[in-house]
Order: structure tokens, then C-alpha cells, then sequence
């Protein structure tokens, strides 16, 4: 058998294949807008970050033009005098004016609501106070919510009240004024600078605490009420510390007890109401609020100046020429201060069953 002159085939080149992912092959292309998972991903932490980043030099740029810090009380007077101080101390820091503006009535509630009524953006601040957390169980119909559309920025000070009785009254010491009330019950006048004020309270969760029954007598503010200690009118009043401090080192009034957990510099003699009532306190406050909403970033930023103004010299003698307790702290230790206090006295109002007139 004759072999075959033809040539024999070449054998074609083996075809190579593509790689596969889940037995699919890639496509040869891919179609328009579809991208790598890495690319995806980065792209997407790109956009998050953004805004994030805008906010950031949004916050480092400000403030850009004056700011307006609202009080909700009189001129010349707390918060008005320590707001004061801390607008000018922005002002120096941080190179735009931050400019007082009084919008006192209804219990400090006109110049709570123009805040919370303000765009969020950090160029309206106000300056809440204890009455801001005793409002909300005295008036039914406020159109804000005080611990909801404040947020807070930074505490700035405390301030206790003092216990005075007039110097002709027996009593010299807490447990000699808690004996001799229930000896005498509903026979001791207790002056108040009004329903629902910081003395008014004080008296009253004094009675709760003691178990005593004390007559209050409010006046239209602490200077009324003051005279009427004086002239013997009254035999009780729990005084805010700056008119009182005179009074009591000329021996025009004695002074029982400071009202806070600790004692006060202004009056280092004397013993607060707590070492004998445990669990009582009481006290004044105040700080930096803005609307709620405003940037984080801008919170921060304040609560740094603010704090560091409350650690200078010059502002920390001028309050405590006012009889004020420095309260430096955090962003969050200011909102659980006005939540704590908020709920505390809404049980003294509840319990006691007082309504703003």
C-alpha cells in the first residue's frame, strides 16, 4: 500500500481562554457607566466625604459676619452682665462682633423662642438659663420645646442662693429654722421675687425635703422682696448671692445656708442646706444655646472659645465678683445639666401644683 504524498495537517494552535468568574466569561467590553468595585467604592466615599468636608471649612471660616447672642432678660443683670463678657471675649477671639440684644418678658420665653426661630447657622446664639427649664411645667402653651429646639453649646457659670432670715428671727443654724417651723406651722412668711422664680422654688423644695409648712409671699422682683425682709415683713427669703453678700457682712440679715451641694467662695462660712437636708440643692445657671440643627462643627468651635474664656483670669474675677461659680464643661455635660434640671423641677411644679399668672 502506497503512502500518501500529501502533506499531513498542520495542527491549528490550541484557542487560549479567556479567564471566567462563575463560569462566565468577562465581556469583551464593558458597557458605559459600569465600573470596578474599587473604583465604586471609591468614588461613592468621595461623595459621602464632600459635604463633610465643605461643613469643615464652613466651620473654620466662621464666623464670617457679626453675631447676634440673644437674653431673654433686662440689661445689667444675670445672664445679661456675664453675656456681656463672653461676647466680648468671642469678639477678640475670633474677629467678628458678637452683639448683645435683650429681648426680656414672659419669664425669659420671648428671647427663647426668637432662637429657636432662627436659622441654624451659628450667627444667633441666646444664653439659657434655669428659668428656661422651670418654663416649660409653668406655661401650657408655649410653641417650642425647649430641651428639644435648643441645642447646647457651653455651661458658663453657677450661682447659689442663700437662705436669709432676719436677725431679730430665733433660728441661727438649719436644724434651729426646721424646729422651729414645724413648732410653728404656717407661721412663717417666706418672701419670693415671683411665682415660679429661683426663690420661689427653693422655698418650696425646702418644704418638700423638710416636711415643714411655710407661707410665700411673692413680691414683683428681688429688690421688693429683699425690703420686705428688712422691715421685717417677711421672716424667710431665699436671695440670689450678689445683693446679699453686703447684707450679710453688715449684719443687716443672717444668713442659714447656701442652697448648692458645696460650699460657696463668696461665703465660705457658711454651710450649704444639703449637710443637713441630704439630697437638697439648688442653684442658678446659665451658658450657650443655639438652635437646634446648627453644625457640629460650629458647636465644637464655641464650646473651645467659650471655655477658654472661662479660664482667664479677668473674666473668671469678674465672675465671681457677681457671686458666680465658674461651669466649664463639654458640649454634652451642658445638655445633661438642662435635661436633669428640666425633669427635677418638673417634679417640685407638679408636686406643688403652681401656674405662671
Amino acid at each position: 500500500m502506497k503512502a500518501s504524498l500529501r502533506p499531513a495537517a498542520t495542527p491549528s494552535p490550541q484557542r487560549r481562554s479567556r479567564p471566567r468568574v462563575n463560569d462566565r466569561p468577562y465581556p469583551k467590553t464593558r458597557p458605559l457607566g459600569q465600573h470596578p468595585r474599587r473604583r465604586f467604592l471609591a468614588l461613592t466615599a468621595g461623595a459621602v466625604a464632600l459635604p463633610a468636608a465643605s461643613r469643615i471649612v464652613w466651620a473654620q471660616a466662621y464666623p464670617s459676619r457679626p453675631v447676634r447672642i440673644v437674653v431673654g432678660n433686662a440689661p445689667g443683670g444675670i445672664p445679661d452682665i456675664p453675656g456681656r463678657l463672653m461676647a466680648q471675649w468671642l469678639s477678640e477671639r475670633l474677629g467678628q462682633q458678637f452683639i448683645v440684644e435683650n429681648r426680656p418678658g414672659a419669664g425669659g420665653n420671648i428671647g427663647t423662642a426668637a432662637v429657636v426661630r432662627a436659622p441654624a447657622d451659628g450667627y444667633t446664639l441666646g444664653l439659657p438659663t434655669t428659668g428656661d427649664a422651670v418654663n416649660p411645667w409653668l406655661y401650657n402653651k408655649l410653641n417650642f420645646d425647649f430641651v428639644r429646639d435648643i441645642a447646647p453649646i457651653a455651661s458658663m457659670y453657677r450661682s447659689a442662693l442663700v437662705l436669709l432670715v432676719h436677725p431679730s428671727f430665733p433660728a441661727k443654724t438649719i436644724p434651729e429654722f426646721i424646729t422651729y417651723a414645724k413648732a410653728h406651722p404656717g407661721q412663717i412668711n417666706m418672701a419670693s421675687s415671683g411665682l415660679g422664680t429661683g426663690p420661689h422654688l427653693a422655698s418650696e423644695l425646702f418644704k418638700i425635703v423638710a416636711g415643714v409648712n411655710l407661707i410665700q409671699v411673692p413680691y414683683r422682683g428681688a429688690p421688693f422682696a429683699i425690703s420686705a425682709l428688712l422691715a421685717g415683713e417677711v421672716q424667710g427669703y431665699f436671695a440670689t448671692l450678689p445683693p446679699s453678700i453686703d447684707l450679710i457682712r453688715s449684719g443687716k440679715m443672717r444668713a442659714l445656708a447656701v442652697t448648692t451641694a458645696t460650699r460657696v467662695d463668696a461665703l465660705p462660712n457658711i454651710p450649704p442646706v444639703g449637710d443637713f437636708l441630704p439630697g437638697y440643692e439648688v442653684s442658678s445657671w446659665g451658658g450657650v444655646g443655639a438652635p437646634r440643627n446648627t453644625p457640629t462643627a460650629i458647636i465644637e468651635k464655641l464650646n473651645n472659645e467659650i471655655n477658654a474664656g472661662l479660664a482667664n483670669p479677668r473674666i473668671k474675677a469678674r465672675l465671681a465678683d457677681m457671686g458666680l461659680d465658674v461651669l466649664a464643661g463639654s458640649t454634652s455635660d451642658f445638655g445633661k445639666l438642662i435635661a436633669d434640671e428640666t425633669e427635677k423641677w418638673g417634679r417640685v411644679i407638679r408636686a406643688v401644683g403652681i401656674k405662671a399668672q
